[in-house]
């Protein structure tokens, strides 16, 4: 009998695990870049216990296992930041990462926190053809770029609430 991959609301208690998850996940970005000090592998236990006081995040659990989880806020201007939207390697290929951007929507454009949510927004790596290819099968359209040095630009991707 399989076990079938559940979506919850992320707490405190989840927070190392996203961890450990977000390093073994970026890994392959690191190496796509050739840069190891990129954000989310030096990111503090205490940094990701704020983000999801200050936003939202979700987890995904095969059985008891955090899988993949993805983080949010939304700005007083009604644009939700969406960010590090993570699937374990073993996992990728399965519709997870739409999922969980698909709940993570959802969450902010009903009855999430005020204000109201008028926009998505969210950011890859130039070179994060799978990342750019399920943001765009999701909707989400270029709307700026921002180079961080010779080896990455910062692609900005958005679409309307």
């Amino acid at each position: 009998m399989g076990l079938s991959v559940t979506i919850s609301a992320a707490d405190a208690r989840d927070a190392e695990h996203i961890l450990k998850l977000q390093y073994l996940c970026y890994q392959s970005e690191a190496e796509l870049y050739g840069d190891w000090s990129i954000e989310p592998l030096t990111q503090s236990l205490g940094a990701l216990r704020a983000e999801l006081e200050e936003g939202h995040g979700l987890v995904a659990r095969l059985g008891d296992e955090v899988v993949a989880s993805v983080r949010a806020r939304v700005d007083e201007d009604g644009t939700v930041r969406i960010a590090k939207l993570i699937v374990h390697p073993r996992m990728r290929r399965h519709g997870l990462g739409g999922r969980l951007l698909d709940a993570i929507e959802r969450h902010f454009a009903t009855g999430g926190p005020a204000p109201s949510a008028k926009r998505f927004q969210l950011f890859t790596g130039h070179r994060s053809e799978v990342n750019l290819r399920l943001y765009r099968s999701k909707g989400y359209a270029q709307v700026a770029t921002r180079e961080l040095g010779p080896q990455l630009t910062l692609v900005t991707l958005e679409k309307a609430a």
